[in-house]
């Protein structure tokens, strides 16, 4: 974001080439990696809730998906160091621009490089997260059905109930911050693929103002995760003990699945 406001106040590069495929990586380089790990999340609580008796590889786990998100961040935003450079204003010599001019052998390319990084940023971190969050909301509701004579069930039945209250709300308003700061931007993405030149009469303020848009995704997501966990902590510290409050997350799944 900093070197976005940079940018804005410059209008020109003036930080030179190397800089400018450096900016141009690291640009890239923390939205692809708020997606994956946002991906991390959701695959995380995944098994926490579908597959509990799988805890004791957790950490390892977890270990593992995000050395896959950092790595996949770094791979992904690397062509942004090749496809980006300085290029200097044939008649005005003092104006450089950090553009992708002359990057691309044909406009196919450039399509097909755009396309990439909208499924691997948008479309795929989409379809992870609601599979999986559909799944534990499924899952969720599938032991609260469980019959009447089981006895975990009556000791559980209130904790289940807003388990999935609280994830059933945790689930829409995570997809929703995503689709709502995302989708724009790539709509204006798509317009300017199919219809380049109607695309290029919409004011330069307004695209940009989609693309620092959609970065605050990354900035939504720690308040939306900050929120649900204090108001989770008030309520728990509001309530008395009782063996409910006392059953831990494992050896309730341990029950649950017995």
């Amino acid at each position: 974001m900093p070197l976005e406001i940079g940018w804005a106040i410059t209008v020109s590069w003036k930080a030179g080439d190397v800089m400018c495929r450096i900016m141009a990586f690291f640009r890239m380089f923390g939205l692809y990696l708020s997606s994956f790990v946002l991906v991390c999340i959701s695959m995380d609580r995944y098994y926490a809730v579908i597959k509990p008796l799988q805890l004791w590889d957790v950490d390892k786990r977890g270990k593992i998906m995000l050395s896959f998100a950092w790595i996949g961040s770094v791979v992904c935003s690397l062509p942004q160091t090749i496809v980006f450079h300085l290029e200097t204003h044939p008649n005005i010599t003092w104006y450089s621009q950090c553009v992708t001019f002359n990057a691309f052998p044909t406009y196919t390319h450039e399509i097909t490089y755009s396309l990439f990084g909208m499924i691997m940023m948008y479309w795929f971190p989409l379809v992870v997260i609601i599979y999986t969050y559909m799944s534990i909301l499924l899952e969720i509701r599938r032991r609260s059905k469980k019959s009447e004579d089981d006895k975990i069930r009556r000791s559980s039945i209130g904790f289940l109930t807003r388990a999935k209250i609280r994830t059933l709300k945790m689930t829409v308003i995570i997809i929703a911050v995503f689709f709502i700061c995302w989708t724009p931007y790539y709509v204006m993405s798509l317009w300017y693929w199919i219809d380049r030149n109607s695309a290029y009469k919409i004011d330069q303020r307004i695209q940009k103002g989609l693309f620092l848009f959609a970065c605050t995704n990354s900035c939504m997501n720690p308040i939306v995760y900050g929120a649900f966990n204090i108001r989770d902590r008030n309520k728990t510290s509001a309530r008395p003990t009782t063996i409910e409050t006392r059953v831990t997350p494992l050896s309730l799944s341990l029950k649950l699945l017995d």
